[in-house]
């Protein structure tokens, strides 16, 4: 998904950016927030409780033909939505956001940014398949700097990643956040390195 000149561009983006800020950032990559295995289901009994009527009224098919090619549309719509693309096709814009956002809330803590000495951990997260990009700051950052101040780096990340471009995006989105925490969290004598700057990539 980023090979390793992407990795480094990004990690050395974020060492600039930390180098003029207090904040710790990091940036997380994942090819999907989940796997939505559900999906498939209610389609799939959708159409097999569908497929007999017409079957009956047009068919002279006995009620075993009929029943077998009812657990053939079925399994063949299961089928269909193996395939990760497919069944994320299946799932509303609504749910595969919500799911995104819990993933980044969830990866926030599990990567330790709950635990900086200021609370200054800040998470870029991308959720590829998608198409879901957030912020998630600490308190630290929360109680100086509005939600609203990253909304235009998620813009161009977004912008960028349905252009092929998510690394060009990514080292955008970590430039102009830096700036941003710059300005409202500058570096301070004795500041250390808290967070590795490496890119996390999860599949």
């Amino acid at each position: 998904m980023l090979s390793d000149t992407d990795r480094t561009r990004i990690a050395d983006a974020i060492a600039t950016a930390e180098s003029t800020t207090s904040a710790e950032i990091v940036v997380l990559v994942a090819a999907r927030a989940g796997l939505y295995r559900s999906a498939a289901l209610v389609p799939a009994l959708a159409l097999g409780l569908a497929a007999p009527w017409p079957l009956i009224l047009l068919t002279p098919w006995s009620a075993a033909s009929i029943a077998l090619a009812q657990a053939a549309i079925v399994l063949a719509a299961l089928a269909a939505a193996a395939h990760p693309r497919a069944r994320l096709l299946l799932v509303p814009r609504s749910i595969r956001r919500a799911r995104a956002h819990e993933a980044a809330s969830r990866e926030f803590t599990a990567r330790g940014l709950a635990r900086t000495r200021g609370r200054t951990g800040i998470l870029i997260y991308l959720a590829v398949a998608e198409g879901h990009a957030e912020i998630v700051a600490d308190s630290g950052i929360a109680s100086r700097i509005s939600p609203a101040a990253w909304s235009s780096a998620i813009d161009a990340l977004l912008s960028s990643l349905r252009r092929g471009a998510a690394t060009d995006g990514l080292v955008s989105a970590v430039e102009g956040i830096g700036a941003v925490l710059a300005q409202h969290l500058p570096r301070r004598a004795g500041d250390i390195d808290e967070l590795p700057n490496r890119v996390i990539v999860t599949d």
